[in-house]
């Protein structure tokens, strides 16, 4: 049913298109007029904005997500309750929350277009499913409603983890399956505490994150069905390896599996934590944890599961034996009893010597039938495979575990259980721990930190400090991480070494001379160095730099560096009086040269010089005075 909205959100939000619909609510794309940005604006449906019970639970989400603060979990930005006329007059509420908007799609549109996904990817993406779990239940909150509906793939990969809307608390003891007469999660990937109406814990989630793995490898649930028939067989029934319906799901995945739908939840994960570190392990190519490796060992034996009669077949009676006839009680004549005497002697005799017989040979038997012992071979310290082969070919079993270790190589044996050269039954069960190499691990973060911080931190995550590399950079202070190798959070092995790049605390001046005054504080602001100038009188094109202070070379980060400018100098111009006796005129030429000034000694022009009268020639007056024109003599 279509939820009535306004076109704008408590004053803020504008409601866009429909982008998703579940059972409870509606979801649009929106708009956040204030910051500027997209969200997600999720709405009660309408036929819910009545029951208490919806709205508690609607109300509940906004809470349960407000506080959490994850990569791995969709963000909740605000909520609140808008209110509508409807067409009789009366007002309805519209409850609805705003969220971060991923664009993506969700794991059940991925199922639904493409089935099984490759074992990594179904991986990765789980080990996001855990990263947010693993972060909720530290914060004391279990989401009850995992499911490929409630998961997010966005378009870089990311995975996103939403609909908190039936979170509970933790230690909140009331948790259970159902409430108000309804269930509480789904059918298909709900656990058995849940199914059972128990209180849930951490654990819960991971059984469902168990299901939801499977299906991400198989394409469908561990259990199919209808909604009653699948509680009771999470209860009930085994589920079957991923590796039966897809043959390309390796055995480390089973196993992974059979350990998270373990039914009693104190053999299965215990937290989401140990879930993701088998998952990774799995994707990196190392071995995973023991318990996994023993609950699938511990799950062959049961998949073929033996048929029991159905509960309405009959069961046809068996008669019992019939009884031994009685011996006939009727008297013989004396005659005979005297005869049967002797034969009675006979009798017991070859009975004596038949005992005899029977024991010599049940004696035999049992000399013959004493336990083997067989003598265990020691195989510590060699490759896996040959020390498996070893004890097979002694006559006993063997099964593996593994686990990390610097000192073993990856794949050869650690210890086994019983020891070396005991004597133990033929068909003896013979333990073995492998090393699965150095723990896998991720490197931190490191940039900005003091080396030393940095050091310890590498140190903290089972790793070692690889080469140190000193860098003239204006990107941190003296003494701190400017880069490290892995980058942060790249995955790494235990003992893995991490390289730095550590700043010397100066950078290199270039020389500036000739350059401009924006070339040059282009690159000081590169070198994050402050700027101050001053200016001098130069030929050169006004702004350019004439010198620098200090000069080019290696300054501290944050020396202030003095730029001296170019000033262009102040422009003078020179007179030239041209006279002719003819027309008793004076032309005046003006050239841009500087000035001659007057001498103390005279301040009126030099004397005329004058030719002849009736010559040709012309006298030609040359006077220098100042630019003023109040000085230029009258002709």
């Amino acid at each position: 049913m279509s939820t009535p909205v306004p076109k704008l959100l408590g004053g803020r939000y504008e409601v866009g298109d429909l982008i998703g619909r579940g059972g409870m609510a509606e979801v649009h794309r929106g708009y956040d007029t204030r910051l500027g940005r997209s969200v997600a604006i999720k709405i009660l449906r309408s036929d819910h904005v009545r029951d208490p019970h919806f709205l508690s639970r609607f109300r509940r989400e906004a809470h349960s997500v407000a506080g959490l603060n994850h990569r791995s979990i969709v963000a909740v930005y605000d909520s609140g309750e808008d209110q509508l006329i409807e067409s009789g007059g009366a007002k309805i509420a519209v409850p609805y929350i705003v969220m971060e908007f991923v664009d993506g799609h969700t794991l059940r549109e991925i199922l639904n277009a493409r089935g099984a996904l490759d074992p990594h990817e179904a991986s990765r993406i789980t080990e996001g499913v855990l990263d947010a779990l693993a972060y909720s239940h530290h914060a004391g909150m279990v989401h009850r409603d995992i499911k490929p509906a409630n998961v997010m793939v966005a378009q870089d990969g990311s995975v996103k983890v939403m609909d908190f809307g039936i979170a509970r608390a933790v230690a909140d003891t009331q948790a259970t399956m159902t409430q108000t007469s309804s269930v509480m999660g789904t059918a298909q990937y709900i656990s058995p505490e849940q199914a059972e109406g128990q209180p849930v814990d951490a654990r819960s989630d991971l059984y469902s994150t168990g299901c939801l793995l499977f299906e991400l490898l198989t394409g469908r649930t561990p259990f199919v069905g209808e909604p009653v028939s699948l509680t009771y067989q999470h209860v009930t029934k085994a589920p079957p390896l991923p590796s039966e319906l897809n043959s390309a799901v390796p055995e480390a995945l089973d196993a992974i599996v059979a350990l998270a739908l373990t039914k009693d939840r104190d053999r299965r994960y215990q937290n989401a934590g140990d879930f993701r570190d088998d998952l990774r392990s799995y994707r990196l190519g190392r071995a995973i944890s023991p318990p996994a490796r023993a609950a699938l060992i511990a799950d062959l034996p049961t998949q073929a599961v033996p048929q029991t009669p159905a509960a309405d077949a009959v069961i046809a009676p068996v008669a019992p034996p019939p009884r031994p006839p009685e011996p006939e009680t009727a008297s013989l004549p004396t005659a005979y009893d005297k005869k049967r005497g002797r034969g009675g002697a006979i009798a017991l005799v070859l009975s004596l010597i038949a005992a005899l017989a029977v024991l010599g040979i049940a004696g035999k038997m049992y000399l013959d039938s004493r336990p083997v012992m067989i003598e265990v071979p020691n195989v510590v310290g060699a490759p896996v495979e040959t020390a498996k082969a070893r004890i097979l070919a002694a006559d006993l079993q063997v099964t593996v575990e593994y686990q990390p270790s610097r000192d073993v190589a990856k794949d050869h044996v650690i210890k086994q259980d019983p020891k070396e050269y005991s004597e133990q039954l033929a068909r003896a069960l013979i333990t073995l721990t492998v090393s699965g190499g150095p723990a896998a691990t991720r490197v931190p973060p490191l940039v900005g930190m003091e080396q030393s911080v940095a050091e310890q931190a590498i140190k903290d995550a089972g790793l070692t400090v690889g080469t140190i590399t000193k860098l003239d950079s204006p990107e941190q202070p003296k003494n701190h991480v400017v880069s490290s190798t892995p980058e942060p959070y790249a995955d790494a092995a235990e003992g893995d070494s991490v390289s730095l790049v550590i700043a010397t605390g100066k950078v290199t001046v270039p020389d500036l001379k000739g350059k401009t005054e924006d070339e040059a504080r282009a690159i000081l602001s590169d070198l994050r160095l402050p700027v101050v100038t001053e200016t001098r009188e130069s030929s050169e094109p006004e702004g350019t730099v004439l010198e620098q202070s200090p000069k080019a070379g290696k300054v501290n980060v944050g020396t202030e560096i003095t730029l001296v400018l170019a000033k262009a100098r102040p422009v003078t111009q020179t007179f030239t009086i041209t006279q002719t006796p003819s027309s008793s005129s004076t032309t005046t030429t003006t050239t841009d040269q500087p000035s001659t000034p007057p001498t103390s000694e005279s301040s009126t022009p030099p004397p005329i010089t004058q030719t002849s009268p009736g010559t040709a020639r012309s006298t030609t007056t040359t006077t220098t005075a100042p630019t003023s024109p109040a000085h230029l003599p009258r002709p």
